[in-house]
């Protein structure tokens, strides 16, 4: 079958959302085999096949990713892989056969391996295994073949190789980090080079990235082959929930409008991965009733929406019993004063420790140490009080934050604060960082839980997690006291400042609120925003909290209007104001100057309600002098 003939004379064609995530909103974690409830309850397969069908979509797609042979005997199920495939075929054919209209049936094949597995299982090996589910899906009856959430260029051509043998049309997709490239580090210029000639009937990108990443994504995959283009991105960002459950609160009709975008952009099939949900597909089929009709592929000719990308890193994110007293009243006796970032026991009206100005810096990929240092030393020379050092984001290998902490203390001779997350680190593991990071004179310390790189699949599954942020903090004040994650009595007491991140933009303050007052219980002395766009957020949430300790209020300079609406919408906990919004959209070109302009204005407005300010500086000179100016630095 022809790529026409598959999509359509000139259509689009839609697609289905998410399997995973819908199944693991129904209770079922997402580190379990979940392809093995093609057998062990189909008829909950078989009412999400429905949902998506009721939505009106054209293609679904089998619960088979994650199905391979290599991937189920990590659950003892490397025996059934033919089963449990053909069952996935058998359930999403059933529910077709039902729905009363024509429809797709889509293959689902992913990586035959995990990137844990990568590792350690050679290509002859990944092509067995992709070949007897591959086969499979074929003798079982679906229509097409679609490779999924392919990080790996190499792995991606084995499989289009390998699915190449059926006959059947092969839709390939890779998924791509927020840098622009594969987890190998291909753009998708190379992934294009790499497929053409390949019997592929539409090549596409799927997974890892929202909207507005997969829509860069499209645009650079348009300019470099006349292939029709596969577009499913993720529902945003997760939120990481109580213990290891994750959600996504991307709204349909934004979805929706992206698609509609994506359509523009030259993308011919458009569903959704991650998060996505039969509401959410159902709001772009409706968008998608009303657009125009496609007139082809055309490389240079499809449509730009002029977002471009937006090189973001993602902001990271964040009970006092019935009847105690409230935070401000309780914690009191626990607030310390510690050096210049915690404040004396003292009334807020009363005269208050000056007002503190730092700088962030972001770790550097390797091999960039020596850009980072120069820019600090810029930092300084702006005349910022300090330099914060946040957890690094994105899948590439990056300076850990207490590394470049002591770095930057030790060439700059500046006082500096370092993120620690605890996610994938054992609590002895963190236990001798921090000991090593006290030796070296790192004593302000910023406590998180943190969330694992995007690296396609299920993201936020991978990891260890021996404690999150308030059992670090515990460590901390633990060690303050003389005394080691066991409890025994070291040879002296550590003086360590203690932070955690709060996040003004919370759905749920009252939720958030708690969570810092716990912490602040545990021995967190003080507090670091997530980045605020909008004052309101903030003293919302502070209403909340009462004030159990200093506050340094996070503020990061909107660039653009797709970045604003990228952190309104796919971020969670992060609330950009409309009128900023609307201000960076009118302001086109002029949109850096425009979001300045509006950091400066709430840079000022912070002065009268926290101790002190944490500012992502600008490149420009004048602009970064403005910023810090407006904090009253020097």
């Amino acid at each position: 079958m022809t790529g026409p003939g598959l999509l359509g004379a000139g259509g689009v064609l839609v697609a289905d959302g998410a399997m995973g995530t819908v199944l693991h909103a129904a209770g079922h974690p997402l580190d379990r085999a979940l392809p093995e409830l093609n057998l062990s309850d189909p008829a909950l397969v078989r009412r999400i096949h429905d949902s998506y069908l009721a939505a009106g979509v054209g293609l679904v797609q089998t619960n088979t990713f994650g199905a391979s042979r290599l991937r189920l005997e990590d659950h003892g199920l490397g025996e059934d892989t033919v089963a449990i495939t053909t069952a996935g075929v058998r359930v999403a054919r059933d529910a077709v056969a039902d729905c009363g209209r024509q429809v797709l049936v889509g293959g689902s094949v992913s990586p035959a391996v995990t990137v844990q597995q990568r590792r350690r299982v050679g290509a002859a090996d990944r092509e067995a295994a992709l070949r007897e589910q591959i086969h499979a899906l074929a003798a079982a009856g679906v229509d097409v073949l679609v490779l999924e959430t392919f990080g790996y260029l190499d792995e991606l051509v084995e499989a289009v190789g390998v699915a190449g043998e059926t006959g059947l049309p092969v839709i390939a997709s890779a998924t791509f980090a927020p840098d622009g490239r594969t987890f190998g580090g291909d753009t998708p210029h190379d992934v294009c080079s790499a497929v053409a000639g390949l019997p592929v009937v539409a090549l596409g990108t799927n997974c890892t990235l929202g909207p507005q990443g997969v829509l860069a994504v499209v645009q650079e995959l348009r300019a470099h082959t006349d292939l029709p283009i596969a577009a499913q991105p993720n529902a945003g960002l997760p939120r990481r929930a109580e213990g290891s459950r994750f959600s996504y609160d991307v709204d349909a009709q934004y979805v929706a409008r992206y698609a509609r975008l994506l359509v523009e952009a030259g993308a011919a099939v458009v569903g959704g991965c991650c998060g996505t949900t039969p509401a959410h597909l159902a709001a772009v089929v409706r968008a998608l009733a009303t657009a125009p009709a496609r007139t082809g592929p055309g490389r240079a000719g499809s449509a730009r929406t002029g977002l471009g990308r937006t090189g973001l890193g993602r902001p990271g994110v964040g009970r006092t019993a019935p009847g105690q007293a409230s935070g401000a009243d309780q914690l009191s006796a626990r607030r310390h004063t510690a050096g210049g970032l915690v404040r004396p026991e003292r009334a807020r009206e009363a005269s208050r420790p000056r007002f503190r100005v730092l700088a962030e810096i972001e770790p550097p990929e390797a091999g960039h140490v020596a850009e980072v240092v120069s820019r600090a030393a810029e930092a300084c020379g702006h005349g910022v009080d300090a330099l914060w050092v946040p957890t690094g984001d994105g899948p590439r290998a990056r300076l850990g934050p207490v590394n470049l902490a002591v770095h930057l203390q030790h060439e700059l001779g500046v006082d500096t604060l370092a993120s620690v997350t605890t996610w994938d680190r054992t609590i002895m593991a963190l236990q001798a960082d921090l000991l090593g990071a006290h030796a070296l004179g790192v004593r302000r310390i910023v406590c998180e839980t943190g969330s694992p790189p995007l690296v396609g699949d299920y993201p936020n599954v991978d990891g260890v997690w021996d404690v999150d942020s308030t059992g670090l903090v515990e460590l901390l004040t633990g060690l303050n006291e003389g005394r080691d994650r066991n409890g025994l009595r070291l040879a002296g007491k550590t003086a360590f400042e203690i932070g955690v991140r709060v996040a003004p933009g919370s759905r749920d303050r009252e939720v958030e609120a708690r969570r810092a007052l716990r912490k602040v219980e545990a021995g967190a002395q003080f507090l670091v925003t997530r980045p605020v766009y909008d004052l309101e957020s903030w003293r919302r949430l502070r209403d909340a909290l009462g004030e159990p300790a200093p506050v340094l209020v996070s503020v990061r300079p909107l660039r653009s209007f797709a970045q604003a609406e990228y952190l309104a919408h796919e971020v969670p906990d992060t609330e950009v104001p409309t009128a900023a919004l609307a201000l960076l959209e009118r302001a086109g070109n002029g949109a850096p100057e425009a979001g300045i302009d509006l950091a400066a204005e709430l840079i000022g407005q912070v002065r009268s309600d926290a101790e002190g300010v944490v500012i992502l500086l600008p490149e420009a000179a004048a602009a970064a002098e403005q910023l810090v100016l407006a904090a009253g630095g020097s």
